[in-house]
């Protein structure tokens, strides 16, 4: 793994993101906050989830600390949530700016959930924390339609066609 497919797999994260935010913007406080279900019930939970998890693992890899998980119950809106996963996305942006490709390398001891001690190289376990979100960006693209949103497409050939400024579907 190369620093370079770490700063892209973030820039996708970020793009991702960014594309579900105008459809988050149109639901209700209601919608926004609905137990529909999922491993996190809600829309925000789910995303105050996505957002404790990525900024728990860059501090744990070394760059800006998060201290204990975030409480969805701190973050009423989703502008209080863009508000600080902005921060988040800078400080991964930053952290990642003061890595080199042997810093990838370097082993982090983690703790598992039930404390107890792991390690993996500093890259993996970085690639991990953004690629985490994929997974959660779908649970949330799912519990849109169950409201009756079309979620964006934020497919990864989606991102590649923006980036390179095509279609490609």
């Amino acid at each position: 793994m190369q620093l370079r497919d770490l700063e892209r797999l973030y820039d996708y994260n970020r793009w991702a993101n960014d594309q579900l935010m105008p459809i988050l913007e149109r639901l209700t406080p209601e919608e926004f906050t609905r137990e529909v279900g999922g491993a996190y019930g809600s829309i925000r939970n789910t995303l105050v989830h996505m957002m404790s998890a990525q900024w728990g693992w860059l501090g744990g890899c070394g760059g800006l600390k998060r201290g204990p998980r975030l409480n969805p119950d701190d973050f009423p809106t989703l502008g209080s949530i863009k508000e600080t996963w902005d921060r988040i996305e800078q400080a991964d942006r930053e952290f990642l700016a003061s890595l080199t490709d042997d810093d990838l390398e370097r082993m982090v001891v983690y703790p598992n959930e039930r404390g107890e001690a792991r390690s993996l190289p500093l890259g993996e376990l970085m690639e991990h924390a953004a690629n985490h979100n994929v997974h959660h960006r779908g649970q949330v693209s799912m519990m849109l339609r169950m409201m009756g949103h079309a979620p964006a497409d934020v497919d990864l050939l989606m991102y590649w066609g923006y980036k390179h400024g095509v279609a490609v579907w």
